[in-house]
């Protein structure tokens, strides 16, 4: 029988760890990106600019709160959230040295910046989230 060894994590990649998880959620990003352009925000406020349920938006809160992304004070009956810069800084610090180490050719640099956007017709309310249903016929225009 083979022995596992038990292998040391430093505490920069724990908290790497968690903020990265914490991050996974397209939601959790939308609501960093709002902090970023205007910090102190409530969660009313936050769930007039996402429209999901002022429970989601709490639930995925917490889960900010939990990899210290965040902060909250509480002002009377309001819940104040923040973004907690430093562990920004943490993550910052990390991708800008990993990112330093790889090295893209110039033609694939153009296939990374360029996207390309495709329209659909019908189901309107779904573009923004890509949807994509199978049984449907797919037309798409090139912008």
């Amino acid at each position: 029988m083979e022995k596992v060894k038990d292998l040391q994590i430093d505490s920069e990649a724990e908290k790497i760890s968690k903020i990265c998880k914490a991050l996974g959620h397209p939601r959790r990003i939308q609501i960093m990106t709002l902090l970023w352009k205007k910090d102190n925000r409530t969660c009313g406020e936050i769930v007039e600019l996402i429209p999901l349920a002022q429970s989601t938006i709490s639930k995925h809160l917490l889960e900010l709160k939990k990899a210290n992304l965040i902060n909250i004070k509480n002002e009377g009956k309001k819940t104040i959230y923040s973004i907690e810069a430093a562990n920004i800084q943490v993550l910052k610090k990390y991708l800008t040295s990993y990112l330093s180490t790889i090295e893209i050719s110039e033609e694939k640099k153009e296939t990374v910046l360029t996207t390309t956007h495709k329209v659909r017709r019908g189901n309107s309310h779904l573009k923004q989230y890509n949807y994509q249903f199978p049984n449907k016929k797919r037309k798409e225009l090139k912008i």
